[in-house]
């Protein structure tokens, strides 16, 4: 029996010592979910570009650029010609009503 409180002592320890490193995963998990949902909401309307796509939401264009290119990664927009110098991009339309978009991991890398 003392290797069951032993082991529950340990993972107690653990959780309280990755709590806040928990926390902090999970707010931006939710502000990414946040940041995603805002550029597909703003390309249902129809292709834009990544200038169109921030000042629509009311996101950074460097911060749009950034889940663009995850997204684009993931299958979730394509490249719709050009506008200019800016490639307009567009949601692809295979999901149905309802779905989740897949989770990505738009972590920088170092």
């Amino acid at each position: 029996m003392s290797a069951d409180r032993d082991k529950k002592e340990a993972l107690k320890r653990l959780r309280a010592e990755r709590k806040e490193a928990v926390a902090a995963a999970t707010g931006r998990m939710k502000r990414q979910r946040k940041t995603v949902k805002a550029i597909r909401q703003f390309l249902e309307k129809g292709p834009a570009t990544v200038p169109q796509v921030a000042d629509g939401a009311g996101m950074p264009a460097d911060t749009v650029l950034w889940f663009m290119a995850a997204m684009k990664k993931y299958g979730e927009v394509i490249e719709d010609g050009k506008d200019g110098s800016y490639y307009r991009y567009a949601l692809i339309a295979n999901e149905t009503p309802g779905d989740e978009p897949a989770e990505m991991d738009i972590t920088p890398s170092a």
